[in-house]
C-alpha cells in the first residue's frame, strides 16, 4: 500500500513512511485509501492473541513488511508486558468497560507502539535502502518521551533525543526520563510548554539546511511521535481487540456497535478508533475528553480552532496541548481528501492561531464525535467517586475520559451501544495526584505516595515505577526553545 501526504506533492511506501517519519512539506502520512477488514477475518481474530491481532491489522497497511517476521516483532514486543494480556478490557457493569493500556515497561498507552516501533523502523530502513544512522528526535508531554527512550535504547543504527517542557510533566514523568539507561539515548528538559518543543522538533523536520548538515554527519531523522505513521499503526489494533474481546465473552454479538471515550491531547489515540471505524470495525460514538486546556472541545462543538487561547499546566500533563499534530489527518478525511484546503488551514494556524471548518465538514464531525472536558475539580471527585462506588483506582487522564464518557451516557439515553473507556496510563504515574483525589491529603514525595497508594488500593506496583528510586539521574541539561537544533549537534558530535 501507498502512502500520501495531507499536504499533497509525494506519493511512499509503508516503509518510507515509517522511516521518513513526516512529508518533505511537513504534511502526515495517511494510507492512499483504507484497508477493509471483512465480517470473516474479524470472525478468524476472535481466537487469536493479542499480537497475533495486532499483526493481521498491521499487515493491512503494511503489505511489504513480512507477515511472518511482523507478528513474531508483536509477540516480541508484547512479551514485555507485565500481565500476560497487553490490553486487558475490565468489566464495570453491563453497559460500561475499561480498556486498560498500562501494562507495558514504562506504564502507559504509549508502549503499545513503542515496544514495536523500533522492528517496524528498522525494517523500513532495510527495505527503503537507509544506510544512514537514524536520529530520532521526539517531542513529548511526557509518556512518549519515556516509551520511545525504553524501546530504541542500545538500537543498532540509532540514536534517540527527547525534548520535554521543563515544568510540563509529572515527578515521576521526568524521572523515569532523567534516568534512562541506554548508550544512544538523550533527554533535555525545555523552557516552555509541550507545543513549543513540538513546533521546534517538526522545524528540525522540514529545514533542508538541518536535513542537509545530519546527512554529512552521516543521519538521517525520523520521529517516534505519533506523527510518524509507524506510531499510529500500532494504537489501531487494540480497539480491534477491545471490540473482540466483547464478543468473545458475549457481551455483545458480532456486529453490535460499541462506544469508545478517549483522553486526547495530541489526537493520535483517538484517531486510531476512527482508522478502524473506517477498515470496518463496528464503532458508534467516539467521545474526545479533554481536560481543562479545551481547545479539542470547543473546535468539535463549533467547527472553529482557536489556539489564541490560556495554556493550563494541570494534574493531566500529557494532555496539556494546544496544538493536536494528529487533528490534521482528521481535517484531511473530512475536507474529502483536499490537500490544498488542509495545507491551508495548517498555514493558517501557523500564521493567525485560528481556522474554522465548512458547516458540511462539521456536521460529518459531529455525526463521528461527541466532546467533552473535564476540569481540575472534576477529575478529582471522578477519581474518588469512581473508587468509592467500583474500588478502581484511576489516573488523572483516564479521570477526564471517565467524566466525558458518564456525561455522553447521561446525556443519551437512547444510544444503548456499551461504551469502553480508554484507560491510558498506571495511577501510579500520577501518584501524587491520584493520592489528593482519594484522600485528600497533599503528599510531597512520590514514592511515599505509591507506598500509601499502594495500602489504599491493593492494586500492584509496576516493577518499573519501583525500582526508579535508586536509579541515577542521567540526565539534567536545560535548553531554551529556541535552542534545540544546538543540543542535536551536541548530541550526534560527542564521542
Amino acid at each position: 500500500m501507498n502512502f500520501i501526504s495531507t499536504r499533497g506533492g509525494e506519493t511512499v511506501s509503508g516503509a518510507q513512511a515509517i522511516a521518513q517519519g513526516i512529508a518533505k512539506s511537513g504534511g502526515l502520512f495517511v494510507p492512499e485509501q483504507f484497508p477493509e477488514v471483512s465480517r470473516e477475518e474479524l470472525e478468524e481474530m476472535l481466537g487469536m492473541s493479542y499480537a497475533e491481532r495486532a499483526a493481521a491489522v498491521l499487515h493491512k497497511y503494511l503489505d511489504e513488511y513480512d507477515y511472518g517476521e511482523l507478528k513474531s516483532a508483536c509477540e516480541k514486543a508484547y512479551a514485555q508486558f507485565e500481565e500476560g494480556d497487553p490490553a486487558p478490557l475490565v468489566k464495570i457493569d453491563s453497559s460500561l468497560y475499561i480498556l486498560e493500556l498500562f501494562h507495558g515497561p514504562t506504564c502507559a498507552f504509549k508502549d503499545m507502539a513503542l515496544t514495536l516501533l523500533p522492528y517496524l523502523l528498522r525494517k523500513g530502513c532495510d527495505l527503503t535502502g537507509v544506510k544512514e544512522q537514524v536520529l530520532i528526535l521526539v517531542a513529548t508531554s511526557g509518556d512518549t518521551g519515556k516509551a520511545a527512550l525504553e524501546g530504541f535504547k542500545n538500537a543498532e543504527g540509532v540514536k534517540i533525543m527527547v525534548f520535554y517542557p521543563n515544568d510540563g510533566v509529572s515527578k515521576m514523568q521526568k524521572l523515569q526520563m532523567s534516568t534512562q539507561e541506554g548508550d544512544n539515548v538523550n533527554v533535555v528538559a525545555v523552557r516552555s510548554n509541550f507545543d513549543d518543543c513540538q513546533t521546534a522538533v517538526k522545524t528540525i523536520f522540514t529545514s533542508e539546511t538541518c536535513k542537509e548538515e545530519l546527512k554529512e554527519k552521516g543521519y538521517i531523522l525520523s520521529s517516534a511521535n505519533s506523527i510518524n505513521f509507524g506510531r499510529l499503526a500500532p494504537q489501531i489494533a487494540y480497539y480491534f481487540s477491545a471490540y473482540l474481546d466483547l464478543v468473545s465473552s458475549d457481551q455483545i454479538s458480532m456486529g453490535d456497535k460499541v462506544n469508545f471515550a478517549v483522553p486526547t491531547g495530541n489526537f493520535g489515540n483517538i484517531l486510531a478508533a476512527y482508522y478502524a471505524k473506517r477498515m470496518g470495525l463496528p464503532v458508534g460514538k467516539l467521545v474526545c475528553a479533554s481536560n481543562k486546556n479545551n481547545i479539542l472541545t470547543d473546535f468539535i462543538k463549533t467547527g472553529v480552532y482557536d489556539k489564541r487561547r490560556e495554556f493550563y499546566k494541570t494534574m493531566s500533563p500529557s494532555m496539556d496541548i494546544l496544538i493536536s499534530s494528529n487533528l490534521e489527518r482528521l481535517l484531511f478525511e473530512l475536507s474529502g481528501r483536499n490537500t490544498e484546503r488542509t495545507k491551508l488551514r495548517m498555514e493558517k494556524l501557523a500564521s493567525d492561531g485560528v481556522y474554522e471548518i465548512y458547516d458540511e465538514e462539521k456536521e460529518a464531525l459531529n455525526e463521528l464525535f461527541a466532546a467533552d472536558f473535564c476540569g481540575e475539580d472534576e477529575t478529582v471527585e471522578t477519581i474518588y467517586e469512581f473508587f468509592e462506588e467500583y474500588q478502581y483506582p484511576m489516573d488523572t487522564h483516564t479521570a477526564c475520559a471517565m467524566y466525558a464518557a458518564g456525561n455522553y451516557m447521561a446525556a443519551n439515553k437512547k444510544d444503548a451501544a456499551p461504551m469502553v473507556v480508554v484507560s491510558t496510563a498506571s495511577p501510579y504515574k500520577f501518584p501524587q495526584d491520584v493520592m489528593y483525589a482519594l484522600t485528600g491529603n497533599d503528599i510531597k514525595d512520590s514514592f511515599k505516595a505509591i507506598k500509601h497508594m499502594n495500602i489504599a488500593t491493593a492494586m500492584k506496583v509496576p516493577k518499573s515505577l519501583s525500582k526508579l528510586r535508586d536509579k541515577p539521574v542521567r540526565f539534567t541539561a536545560v535548553a531554551d526553545k529556541d535552542k534545540l537544533y544546538d543540543e542535536v549537534l551536541k548530541f550526534i558530535d560527542k564521542k
